[in-house]
């Protein structure tokens, strides 16, 4: 049995959803940083715990910290936004459900990933009614697949101390920052409904980005943190680069199913398990399906926004080489000595 299995039963109980004293979050929302995001005047960010959230999910993000309770056999998928999550997520699905679902039988082919693989600060205690609401986690069957793109630092301390394992996927940052531009206008349009809005150009988001005053930002930081992470706690984090996860996806994808506990046998590998998932799970084959090409995740996104380009080096299209030397010389800055590079081409 799969978590997905009983989405319309859970979804039709009780209204009832984890909140924090509304009171509370608007004290808290006065003391704390501003800024405008991507050149709306009606979308704002707060600086908390030294990142950036939206003032919409703020109070949910609060909720999430102080009311979810991990499991130890919880499987939580985490990211900076825009930086291949949908993919992880469908690869995992695939990866723990693989002698419950058939791949010609998949739920991924009806549903998109994101409703297998609950986000939780942004939809669980957000109140998406596709999904569980919180005080119905507890009834999903183990492994819960779960995914949060808050950072280390600030998630829950369930998480941190229980024997859950994290999967954590990021992506170099000029392919971050190029699919952030393309995806946040849209969002935030659906959320304002200011039909007047422009969106900011791709220069000043790039400031923008390099500041890190984006959602969940700064970039450099929330990478680090999981980074490090991984290296002290390496059974419990899985450290995964979206470019290798291109340029090998079956090593990679066998690195993550020993890392949940599921390895692949020889006579799966031998029959072409492996390569069966990662054709399903391919952003070619995910972008065709009827599921993601019309129909809303939430009232504010659409499923086809999850699956533009995924192709590794398309800032080239984009940047101007100024900025592409700037951002060498930040990654640089934040990452020197801490052992992690980013390939920004193929």
């Amino acid at each position: 049995m799969n978590q997905n299995d009983d989405i319309t039963t859970k979804t039709n109980q009780t209204k009832e959803i984890v909140i924090v004293d509304e009171e509370e979050v608007e004290k808290l929302k006065q003391c704390l940083p501003k800024a405008n995001w991507m050149g709306s005047k009606h979308f704002q960010l707060l600086n908390f715990q030294g990142f950036w959230y939206s003032t919409v999910n703020f109070s949910n993000i609060l909720a999430f910290q102080r009311h979810f309770l991990a499991q130890n056999t919880d499987l939580i998928v985490s990211s900076f936004p825009k930086t291949g999550a949908t993919w992880l997520k469908s690869l995992l699905f695939s990866v723990t459900n693989r002698f419950v679902h058939p791949s010609n039988k998949t739920p991924l082919l009806t549903h998109n990933p994101h409703e297998l693989v609950y986000d939780l600060e942004t939809a669980v205690y957000g109140g998406n009614p596709k999904l569980p609401r919180p005080n119905q986690l507890n009834d999903l069957p183990p492994p819960r697949l779960l995914h949060s793109h808050m950072p280390y630092s600030s998630l829950p301390q369930s998480i941190k101390i229980s024997s859950c394992k994290i999967l954590y996927i990021c992506r170099n940052p000029l392919d971050t920052l190029v699919s952030h531009w393309h995806f946040y206008p849209k969002l935030i349009k659906r959320v304002t409904g200011d039909e007047n809005y422009q969106p900011c150009n791709i220069e000043d988001f790039f400031e923008d980005f390099c500041l890190g005053k984006v959602a969940f930002g700064p970039f450099f930081e929330h990478v680090v943190g999981y980074w490090k992470q991984s290296l002290e706690q390496p059974n419990k984090v899985l450290f995964l680069k979206y470019e290798d996860l291109k340029e090998n996806p079956s090593a990679q994808l066998k690195k993550m199913a020993e890392f949940v506990g599921i390895p692949f046998s020889t006579q799966e590998e031998n029959e072409g398990v492996i390569k069966e998932i990662i054709e399903l799970c391919s952003i070619h084959k995910l972008r065709d399906l009827e599921v993601n090409k019309s129909g809303l995740l939430s009232k504010f996104v659409e499923n086809k926004n999850f699956f533009r380009d995924g192709e590794v080096g398309g800032w080239t299209r984009y940047l101007s080489a100024p900025m592409v030397e700037k951002m060498k010389e930040l990654m640089e800055e934040k990452l020197g000595g801490s052992g992690l590079s980013f390939k920004l081409q193929p």
